[in-house]
Order: structure tokens, then sequence, then C-alpha cells
């Protein structure tokens, strides 16, 4: 049986954590970022966990829970 391969693109965005949970970085950190508050601009700097609606999808494309 041939194994699967990671998708490249999703292991540079993705984590899984040791519980499993699939976790984000946020958007909004780069464009028009001279605008927004310094306490929203930290709020984005960490990761948030991924919603139910896309767990699946995601999943797919880290066959091996990097």
């Amino acid at each position: 049986m041939p194994k699967q391969k990671t998708r490249s693109s999703a292991k540079r965005r993705f984590k899984v954590t040791g519980t499993g949970k699939i976790m984000r970085m946020h958007g909004l950190k780069s464009h028009f970022r001279r605008r927004r508050a310094p306490r929203t601009k930290r709020a984005f700097d960490k990761m948030v966990e991924l919603g139910p609606t896309n767990r699946r999808r995601i999943r797919r494309l880290l066959p091996y829970g990097l």
C-alpha cells in the first residue's frame, strides 16, 4: 500500500496539538495593520482552534497529524 502524502501548504498553516485539536493562525495580520488597535494586533498573534466546519477537510490534508 502506498504512503499518503501530507499537503505542504496545510503543513505550514496548521498545527495539531497533543490532544488532536487543529490550530490555525488568525488572518488580518499584514494588510492595513496600522489602523488596528495594539490590543487587537496582539490578539491576532495567538493560534486559535479550527472550527468544526473545516475540521474534517483539513484533517484529510494532514493524514499523520503533524
